[in-house]
């Protein structure tokens, strides 16, 4: 295993962890391992803090495949609570209105998600890291200035719930690239005539790469200990 020749790992996120946390924590330790002070070093599709699951990092020469990587169809499991929203579409914001729910079934949950199957318009949260002439959406509505966001087209190729525990629904999404889970809890909410916003979010697959086998961040010291690793030349 050459790190600096290229490698791929990937990593099961922890909750409230950057995707940038991860990377510079593998960089770090990586580095360390080696004796070496610089290593290109990179992630293939942010996850949000509050999410948990499959990341996929780079190393060496391997980040020219980044691009690649995030092109992978990707597996949620995502627990939605109906009934309130939030501008996050998520609990890092506040709740910021509710709405009836005793007219929602599960029968009524299940109808609605298949309207999401297939090529969909997606309009991203205001609260992502989209553009916006030039700047990030969410730097712009972190100053309360107001963010128009053109829709996106994108793929679902399944959806089905879970569980239902109402207002609670959990579902499972295999999609395409560029798919904003807060926001799928937005429009579904808004389908069941309600508001909806996510309360937990999970990746379990990106491409071949599934959480099951993925790497612990927070061990990744005891990991390199064991593993066969190509060390640098000494100059």
């Amino acid at each position: 295993m050459d790190f600096q020749e290229g490698v791929i790992l990937a990593f099961d996120k922890p909750y409230r962890w950057t995707s940038f946390d991860v990377v510079g924590k593998v960089r770090w330790l990586i580095c360390r391992h080696l004796g070496i002070k610089k290593l290109k070093v990179g992630h293939a599709g942010t996850l949000d803090p509050l999410a948990t699951g499959v990341l996929i990092v780079c190393t060496g020469h391997a980040t020219k495949r980044i691009e690649e990587l995030q092109s992978g169809t990707k597996e949620y499991l995502a627990t939605i609570r109906l009934g309130a929203t939030t501008p996050s579409y998520d609990l890092e914001k506040p709740i910021d209105a509710t709405f009836p729910t005793e007219h929602i079934t599960r029968d009524m949950v299940e109808q609605v998600l298949e309207r999401f199957k297939g090529k969909i318009e997606q309009v991203p949260p205001t609260f992502s890291a989209c553009k916006v002439g030039g700047k990030r959406a969410y730097k712009i509505a972190r100053k309360g200035d107001e963010v128009e966001l053109k829709p996106k087209t994108l793929v679902i190729d399944e959806i089905e719930l879970t569980d239902c525990n109402l207002p609670d629904i959990t579902v499972r999404v295999v999609c395409s690239k560029g798919t904003y889970i807060r926001a799928l809890a937005r429009d579904i909410g808004l389908a069941l005539e309600s508001g909806g916003h996510l309360t937990a979010l999970r990746r379990t697959r990106v491409g071949d790469y599934n959480v099951e086998d993925c790497l612990n961040p927070e061990k990744f010291g005891e990991w390199l200990d064991k593993a066969d690793i190509e060390m640098p030349e000494k100059n």
